[in-house]
C-alpha cells in the first residue's frame, strides 16, 4: 500500500459523547503541530463534515480542554451520511480544505463511519476508541469507560446511604448498551448484593434466593446492579418481578442514565486520550490506514477497523468471577 504526503489532517468526535474525547483532540492536534501539519476541527461529527462545519484549529482552540468533560468539537448522529448522497458531499467539503486524512474520535458507529469513507474515496483514517461502554475489540479499555464507572460507583455509595437508613432494596441501572462492562466494574466497586449483566442471564428465581439468604444473613442494605439491555429486561422490569416474589421489601429503582457520560476525565482516562491522539496522528504518517489506535497490556497497537467494530470483546470472566464471590 502507498504511503500518502499528508499534510491536513481533519479530526472529528462521533456519536455518544464520552469523557475525555476533549483530552484526545488536543493530543491529536498537538501532534499534528509537533510534526508541522495543518490540523482542522470538524464540528458536529459527520453532519458538520456533510455541512461544511470545517475550521483550521490553532493552540486557542485546544487551551483549557484536557480537563473537561464531553466535546469541543460537539457531536451529532448523522443519517444523511448514511447514505451514499451524504459521503460524497462530505468528500467534497474535505476536498475543499485540503484535507488529506482524518482522525475519528467515537464508537462503532463513528468508527464505521471512517472505514466506509476509506473505503469509497481512499481517505487515509485512524479511529480513537472513545465510548464508555468499552465494547472496542483491539483495546482493553476504551476512553470514557474509567470515568464512567468512577461516576457509576460515586453515585452507588450516596444511593447506599439511603438504603441502609431504611432498610430498602435498590436496583440502579447503569449504561453500557449491550455490554456489562461498567456494570461488573461497578458491581465489584460497590459492594453490590447482584449484578445483571447482558453476557450472563440471572434467572430471577436464583436472584430472589440470593436476595432472601441476604435477609437471614441480616444485611441492612441490598444493591442489585443491572446494566442496561439485559435480556430480563431493564431495572423497573426487574424491580417488578422481584416484587411479585419478595413483597415485604421496599424496592426503589434509580436509573442513572446519562450521568455517566459527564464529567472531568478521571487520570487513566486523560493518560489513555493523550497517548491514542499521539499514536493516531503517527499512524497515519506511517501508512496506517482504516484502523483504530487502541491499548492492550498497557502498549499502543493498531487495530484493522473492521475487526474493532465487529470483532467479540466479551466480559472478562475473572471479574464476573469476583463479582459473584463478593456478592454472597
Amino acid at each position: 500500500m502507498e504511503i500518502k504526503t499528508i499534510k491536513k489532517i481533519g479530526v472529528l468526535t462521533s456519536g455518544g459523547d464520552a469523557p475525555g474525547m476533549n483530552a484526545a483532540i488536543r493530543a491529536t492536534v498537538r501532534a499534528g503541530f509537533y510534526y508541522n501539519l495543518e490540523m482542522y476541527g470538524i464540528y458536529r461529527g459527520y453532519e458538520g463534515m456533510i455541512n461544511d462545519e470545517i475550521k483550521k484549529l490553532d493552540s486557542k482552540n485546544i487551551a483549557h480542554v484536557l480537563e473537561r468533560g464531553g466535546t469541543f468539537l460537539k457531536s451529532a448522529r448523522s443519517a444523511e451520511f448514511r447514505t451514499p448522497e451524504g459521503r460524497k458531499k462530505a468528500h467534497d467539503n474535505l476536498k475543499k480544505h485540503g484535507i488529506d486524512a482524518l482522525v475519528v474520535i467515537g464508537g462503532d458507529g463513528s468508527l464505521t463511519g471512517a472505514h466506509l469513507f476509506y473505503k469509497e474515496f481512499g481517505i487515509p483514517a485512524v479511529g480513537i476508541p472513545g465510548t464508555i461502554d468499552n465494547d472496542l475489540a483491539g483495546t482493553d479499555i476504551t476512553v470514557g469507560f474509567d470515568t464512567a464507572c468512577n461516576t457509576a460507583i460515586e453515585a452507588i455509595d450516596k444511593i447506599r446511604d439511603t438504603a441502609t437508613s431504611h432498610d430498602r432494596l435498590f436496583f440502579v441501572e447503569v449504561m453500557g448498551r449491550d455490554a456489562g462492562f461498567i456494570a461488573i466494574n461497578a458491581g465489584i466497586g460497590s459492594a453490590a448484593a447482584a449484578t445483571l449483566i447482558p453476557e450472563k442471564k440471572m434467572p430471577i428465581e436464583r436472584l430472589v434466593e440470593r436476595l432472601k439468604a441476604r435477609t437471614k444473613a441480616m444485611k441492612t442494605s441490598n444493591i442489585v446492579i443491572v446494566a442496561e439491555g439485559g435480556k430480563s429486561g431493564g431495572a423497573a422490569e426487574i424491580a417488578e418481578k422481584i416484587k411479585k416474589e419478595l413483597p415485604y421489601y421496599d424496592i426503589k429503582v434509580t436509573i442513572l442514565g446519562h450521568l455517566q457520560r459527564g464529567g472531568a476525565p478521571s487520570a487513566l482516562d486523560r493518560v489513555l486520550a493523550s497517548k491514542l491522539g499521539v499514536a493516531a496522528v503517527e499512524g497515519l504518517l506511517q501508512g496506517k490506514y482504516d484502523v483504530m489506535a487502541g491499548v492492550i497490556n498497557n502498549k499502543v497497537v493498531y487495530t484493522p477497523i473492521s475487526k474493532a467494530i465487529l470483532g467479540e470483546k466479551e466480559v472478562d470472566e475473572d471479574d464476573f468471577r469476583v463479582v459473584r464471590i463478593l456478592s454472597t
